[in-house]
């Protein structure tokens, strides 16, 4: 058991573990009537932890997805498809409006885009057939060509 999990079983197992909704809904109350020593700080506090992890996840998702068809893209060109277009321009809309709305994500743009490079490199090879090693270890685009470069629809 980790020690995430061991403070959520601790602090207020009853109502927490078995009707989170329920519970959360309650948390919100009594913080909005000033409550707060009633209030389950401590999962409180863990909840806040993974809404944010929850958007750091998305920011990888997207990334990932725009890095996949990214690296199709270069290494495949005769098979090009206008879904990998699509895909490439709609992530990126993505990640805009999730560092719009989450600046504080800005700093992990680079550990983000390493994470989900990781990631895109394996689901790349598979999907295309193409040896692992063909693809840089290392993420070969910038944030910026990641998000900026052009991608011409196929004809």
């Amino acid at each position: 058991m980790d020690e995430r999990s061991a403070t959520k079983r601790h602090a207020a197992p009853a109502r927490y573990e078995r009707d989170l909704y329920g519970w959360a809904t309650e948390q919100a109350a009594l913080l909005r009537a000033g409550r707060i020593a009633e209030a389950d700080a401590p999962n409180i506090a863990e909840e806040l932890d993974d809404v944010g992890s929850e958007q750091y996840d998305k920011l990888e998702s997207a990334l990932r997805l725009i890095l996949l068809h990214l690296l199709k893209w270069d290494h495949q060109p005769e098979r090009r498809t206008r879904s990998w277009w699509a895909s490439i321009s709609v992530q990126r809309n993505h990640v805009r409006r999730l560092l719009r709305k989450n600046p504080g994500l800005k700093p992990h743009v680079k550990t983000a885009t390493a994470d989900a490079y990781e990631d895109a490199r394996i689901e790349a090879a598979a999907q295309t057939r193409i040896a692992p090693r063909k693809f840089p270890a290392q993420c070969p685009y910038a944030f910026d060509e990641i998000m900026a470069r052009s991608i011409e629809w196929p004809v």
